[in-house]
């Protein structure tokens, strides 16, 4: 029996803001649920987060963002993931994000917002039910 690859998450930290511990904390309590978690660090650009995805063939992207740029660079990682033929990537964020703007973010394409205080072992169930399926 062969064995299943691991689910792969991409982190990143989309503009200016600088403030990543929770992104971290993130990264680190994926990985310890078993999956494989790149962790891109601060300031990067729409273009490099979705480089960094294709390159390492991730079933996830997960941005995360304080500086109240999730309605310019959120919907800028979809489309470029879009029109990179990589549309089924899982695209979740998180951060200090205003509850009006999550019906925005998902119509969008993000498929789902997770607020201070979320269970990082519910992000990792969310993730495990909703990410594309592993050939």
């Amino acid at each position: 029996m062969e064995k299943e690859r691991k689910i792969k998450v991409l982190i990143a930290k989309p503009g200016l803001d600088g403030h990543d511990r929770g992104a971290k904390v993130l990264s680190f309590g994926l990985r310890d649920q078993g999956m494989e978690v790149i962790y891109t660090g601060r300031r990067q650009s729409a273009e490099q987060i979705v480089n960094s995805a294709l390159q390492e063939d991730v079933d996830v992207v997960g941005l995360s963002i304080l500086s109240g740029a999730h309605l310019t660079f959120f919907p800028k990682v979809v489309n470029l993931l879009r029109e990179n033929d990589a549309g089924d990537m899982l695209v979740i964020g998180g951060g200090i994000i205003p509850d009006e703007h999550i019906p925005i973010l998902k119509e969008k394409g993000v498929t789902e917002i997770f607020g201070p205080g979320t269970l990082i072992k519910d992000i990792g169930d969310f993730i495990r039910k909703n990410v594309r399926k592993i050939a």
